[in-house]
Protein backbone atom coordinates (compact mmCIF):
# COMPACT_ATOMS: atom_id res chain seq x y z
CA UNK A 1 0.00 0.00 0.00
CA UNK A 2 3.14 2.46 1.01
CA UNK A 3 4.54 2.11 -2.56
CA UNK A 4 1.39 2.78 -4.28
CA UNK A 5 0.40 5.80 -2.82
CA UNK A 6 3.77 7.09 -2.25
CA UNK A 7 4.26 8.82 -5.38
CA UNK A 8 0.65 10.82 -5.38
CA UNK A 9 1.90 11.85 -2.01
CA UNK A 10 4.67 13.58 -3.26
CA UNK A 11 4.01 14.52 -6.47
CA UNK A 12 0.90 16.32 -4.10
CA UNK A 13 2.92 17.86 -1.99
CA UNK A 14 5.74 19.03 -4.04
CA UNK A 15 2.82 20.65 -6.36
CA UNK A 16 1.62 22.33 -3.17
CA UNK A 17 4.60 23.77 -2.13
CA UNK A 18 5.72 25.03 -4.87
CA UNK A 19 2.52 26.61 -5.58
CA UNK A 20 2.92 28.07 -1.77
CA UNK A 21 6.12 29.26 -2.39
CA UNK A 22 5.52 30.68 -5.85
CA UNK A 23 2.69 32.95 -4.54
CA UNK A 24 4.98 33.77 -1.07
CA UNK A 25 7.41 35.11 -3.70
CA UNK A 26 4.94 36.85 -5.53
CA UNK A 27 4.00 38.59 -2.29
CA UNK A 28 7.13 39.10 -0.35
CA UNK A 29 9.82 38.94 -2.86
CA UNK A 30 13.46 39.07 -1.13
CA UNK A 31 15.24 40.12 -4.26
CA UNK A 32 13.90 41.54 -7.71
CA UNK A 33 14.03 39.05 -11.04
CA UNK A 34 13.55 40.49 -14.52
CA UNK A 35 14.30 37.20 -15.73
CA UNK A 36 11.59 34.92 -14.23
CA UNK A 37 9.96 34.60 -17.76
CA UNK A 38 13.11 33.01 -19.09
CA UNK A 39 14.26 30.85 -16.02
CA UNK A 40 11.45 29.18 -15.69
CA UNK A 41 10.87 26.90 -18.33
CA UNK A 42 14.31 25.53 -17.98
CA UNK A 43 14.14 24.71 -14.36
CA UNK A 44 11.10 23.04 -14.67
CA UNK A 45 11.93 21.83 -17.89
CA UNK A 46 14.90 19.86 -16.52
CA UNK A 47 12.38 18.90 -13.16
CA UNK A 48 10.79 17.02 -16.06
CA UNK A 49 13.62 15.47 -17.65
CA UNK A 50 15.14 14.30 -14.23
CA UNK A 51 11.90 12.78 -13.34
CA UNK A 52 11.90 10.29 -16.47
CA UNK A 53 16.04 9.95 -16.09
CA UNK A 54 15.27 8.43 -12.17
CA UNK A 55 12.50 6.24 -13.54
CA UNK A 56 14.09 5.13 -16.12
CA UNK A 57 17.47 4.79 -14.82
CA UNK A 58 16.18 3.79 -11.07
CA UNK A 59 13.01 2.30 -11.22
CA UNK A 60 13.09 1.33 -7.71
CA UNK A 61 12.10 4.25 -5.39
CA UNK A 62 13.25 5.33 -2.10
CA UNK A 63 10.91 3.19 -0.20
CA UNK A 64 11.09 0.03 -2.67
CA UNK A 65 14.56 -0.45 -1.89
CA UNK A 66 13.90 0.27 1.90
CA UNK A 67 11.19 -2.34 1.33
CA UNK A 68 13.66 -4.55 -0.06
CA UNK A 69 16.12 -4.11 2.82
CA UNK A 70 13.74 -4.13 5.65
CA UNK A 71 12.79 -8.16 4.10
CA UNK A 72 16.38 -9.10 4.30
CA UNK A 73 16.89 -7.82 7.28
CA UNK A 74 19.50 -5.40 6.20
CA UNK A 75 20.92 -2.18 7.70
CA UNK A 76 22.53 -0.56 10.85
CA UNK A 77 19.30 0.13 12.36
CA UNK A 78 17.77 -3.44 12.25
CA UNK A 79 20.89 -4.28 14.85
CA UNK A 80 19.19 -2.18 17.60
CA UNK A 81 15.20 -1.70 19.10
CA UNK A 82 13.88 1.54 18.84
CA UNK A 83 10.36 2.88 18.83
CA UNK A 84 8.88 3.67 15.78
CA UNK A 85 8.87 7.56 16.45
CA UNK A 86 12.42 7.04 17.16
CA UNK A 87 13.44 4.76 14.59
CA UNK A 88 12.05 7.74 11.84
CA UNK A 89 13.95 10.69 13.29
CA UNK A 90 17.18 9.08 13.42
CA UNK A 91 16.70 7.81 9.46
CA UNK A 92 15.23 11.29 8.96
CA UNK A 93 18.43 13.18 10.40
CA UNK A 94 21.23 10.25 9.10
CA UNK A 95 19.79 10.59 5.49
CA UNK A 96 19.75 14.25 5.41
CA UNK A 97 23.50 14.53 6.94
CA UNK A 98 24.50 12.13 4.41
CA UNK A 99 23.05 14.32 1.60
CA UNK A 100 25.05 16.83 3.48
CA UNK A 101 28.48 15.08 2.54
CA UNK A 102 27.13 14.48 -0.60
CA UNK A 103 26.83 18.07 -1.61
CA UNK A 104 29.92 18.53 -0.45
CA UNK A 105 31.41 15.80 -2.59
CA UNK A 106 30.06 17.52 -5.64
CA UNK A 107 31.68 20.86 -4.86
CA UNK A 108 35.19 18.78 -4.28
CA UNK A 109 35.38 16.34 -6.13
CA UNK A 110 36.77 17.54 -9.83
CA UNK A 111 35.01 14.87 -11.80
CA UNK A 112 31.54 15.79 -10.50
CA UNK A 113 31.73 19.56 -10.08
CA UNK A 114 30.77 19.75 -14.07
CA UNK A 115 27.55 18.07 -12.98
CA UNK A 116 26.72 20.08 -10.13
CA UNK A 117 27.62 23.85 -12.03
CA UNK A 118 24.71 23.61 -13.74
CA UNK A 119 22.95 24.13 -10.60
CA UNK A 120 24.87 27.22 -9.83
CA UNK A 121 24.27 28.41 -13.63
CA UNK A 122 21.56 29.84 -12.84
CA UNK A 123 21.56 33.68 -12.03
CA UNK A 124 18.22 33.63 -10.39
CA UNK A 125 17.56 32.27 -6.77
CA UNK A 126 13.96 30.56 -6.34
CA UNK A 127 12.28 27.73 -5.58
CA UNK A 128 13.03 26.66 -9.28
CA UNK A 129 16.68 26.65 -8.55
CA UNK A 130 15.51 23.86 -6.21
CA UNK A 131 14.96 21.41 -9.14
CA UNK A 132 17.56 22.47 -11.45
CA UNK A 133 20.04 19.93 -11.53
CA UNK A 134 22.29 17.70 -14.39
CA UNK A 135 20.69 14.43 -15.01
CA UNK A 136 23.67 12.93 -14.43
CA UNK A 137 23.45 14.46 -10.96
CA UNK A 138 20.28 12.94 -10.30
CA UNK A 139 20.98 9.45 -11.30
CA UNK A 140 24.33 9.68 -9.04
CA UNK A 141 21.86 11.14 -6.33
CA UNK A 142 19.53 7.88 -6.55
CA UNK A 143 21.90 6.05 -6.88
CA UNK A 144 23.78 7.50 -3.63
CA UNK A 145 20.56 7.75 -1.43
CA UNK A 146 19.75 4.25 -2.41
CA UNK A 147 23.25 3.07 -1.35
CA UNK A 148 22.38 5.42 2.22
CA UNK A 149 18.74 3.75 2.84
CA UNK A 150 20.11 -0.23 2.74
CA UNK A 151 23.10 0.71 5.01
CA UNK A 152 21.46 2.60 7.46
CA UNK A 153 18.59 0.40 7.58
CA UNK A 154 15.98 2.92 7.41
CA UNK A 155 12.63 1.80 7.01
CA UNK A 156 9.62 2.71 4.28
CA UNK A 157 7.98 5.30 6.25
CA UNK A 158 10.96 7.04 7.71
CA UNK A 159 12.39 6.62 4.21
CA UNK A 160 8.77 8.30 2.74
CA UNK A 161 9.35 10.96 5.32
CA UNK A 162 12.75 11.94 4.87
CA UNK A 163 12.20 12.50 0.53
CA UNK A 164 9.46 14.16 1.28
CA UNK A 165 11.69 16.84 4.02
CA UNK A 166 14.53 16.58 1.34
CA UNK A 167 12.45 17.91 -1.68
CA UNK A 168 10.25 20.35 0.55
CA UNK A 169 13.85 21.81 1.80
CA UNK A 170 15.27 21.83 -1.66
CA UNK A 171 12.66 24.01 -2.80
CA UNK A 172 12.33 25.89 0.58
CA UNK A 173 15.80 26.80 0.59
CA UNK A 174 16.13 28.77 -3.10
CA UNK A 175 12.92 30.30 -2.39
CA UNK A 176 13.19 34.13 -3.16
CA UNK A 177 11.40 34.80 0.02
CA UNK A 178 11.65 36.96 2.59
CA UNK A 179 11.18 34.87 5.85
CA UNK A 180 9.69 36.66 9.11
CA UNK A 181 11.81 35.92 12.49
CA UNK A 182 15.06 34.15 9.95
CA UNK A 183 18.00 34.29 12.63
CA UNK A 184 15.19 32.39 14.64
CA UNK A 185 14.58 29.89 12.14
CA UNK A 186 17.84 29.10 11.03
CA UNK A 187 19.03 27.95 14.22
CA UNK A 188 16.87 24.50 12.69
CA UNK A 189 16.19 24.99 9.29
CA UNK A 190 18.37 26.02 6.45
CA UNK A 191 16.43 29.22 5.11
CA UNK A 192 16.40 30.85 1.84
CA UNK A 193 19.21 33.87 3.15
CA UNK A 194 21.53 30.87 4.54
CA UNK A 195 21.49 28.85 1.27
CA UNK A 196 21.84 32.14 -1.06
CA UNK A 197 25.12 32.89 0.36
CA UNK A 198 25.87 29.21 -1.03
CA UNK A 199 25.07 30.24 -4.67
CA UNK A 200 27.35 33.78 -4.45
CA UNK A 201 29.31 34.09 -7.42
CA UNK A 202 32.13 34.18 -5.06
CA UNK A 203 34.15 30.94 -4.90
CA UNK A 204 34.43 31.42 -0.89
CA UNK A 205 30.96 31.84 -0.15
CA UNK A 206 29.94 29.20 -2.70
CA UNK A 207 32.00 26.61 -0.54
CA UNK A 208 29.82 27.38 2.51
CA UNK A 209 26.41 26.57 3.32
CA UNK A 210 26.02 23.62 1.74
CA UNK A 211 23.17 22.10 3.66
CA UNK A 212 19.15 21.78 2.24
CA UNK A 213 16.47 21.18 5.25
CA UNK A 214 18.56 21.18 8.74
CA UNK A 215 21.03 24.04 9.19
CA UNK A 216 23.15 21.89 12.03
CA UNK A 217 25.03 20.03 9.32
CA UNK A 218 27.14 23.27 8.59
CA UNK A 219 27.56 24.25 11.80
CA UNK A 220 29.23 20.89 13.10
CA UNK A 221 30.68 20.52 9.40
CA UNK A 222 32.57 24.58 9.98
CA UNK A 223 31.17 25.22 6.72
CA UNK A 224 28.38 27.88 7.89
CA UNK A 225 28.75 31.36 6.98
CA UNK A 226 25.88 33.95 8.28
CA UNK A 227 25.96 36.04 5.61
CA UNK A 228 27.57 37.59 1.99
CA UNK A 229 30.13 40.08 2.15
CA UNK A 230 27.41 42.01 -0.21
CA UNK A 231 24.07 42.83 0.63
CA UNK A 232 21.57 39.70 -0.54
CA UNK A 233 19.01 42.26 -2.76
CA UNK A 234 22.33 42.73 -5.23
CA UNK A 235 25.10 40.23 -4.75
CA UNK A 236 25.81 38.57 -7.66
CA UNK A 237 24.99 35.00 -8.37
CA UNK A 238 25.93 32.13 -10.68
CA UNK A 239 28.67 30.21 -12.03
CA UNK A 240 29.85 29.54 -15.72
CA UNK A 241 28.09 26.40 -16.34
CA UNK A 242 28.95 23.65 -19.56
CA UNK A 243 27.36 20.55 -19.88
CA UNK A 244 30.22 17.93 -19.71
Amino acid sequence: MLTANQGVLRLGTFLAVCLGLALWEIWWPRRSDAHRRTRWPTNLSLAVVNAVIVRVLAPASGVAVALLAERRGLGLLRAVELPEALEWVVAVLALDAAVYVQHRLFHAVPWLWPLHRLHHADRGFDFTTGVRFHPGEIALSALYKGAGIVALGASPGATLAFEIVLSTGSLFSHANARVAGERFWRLLLVTPDMHRVHHSIDGVEQNTNFGFSFSWWDRIGGTYRPAPRQPHETMPLGAEARLP
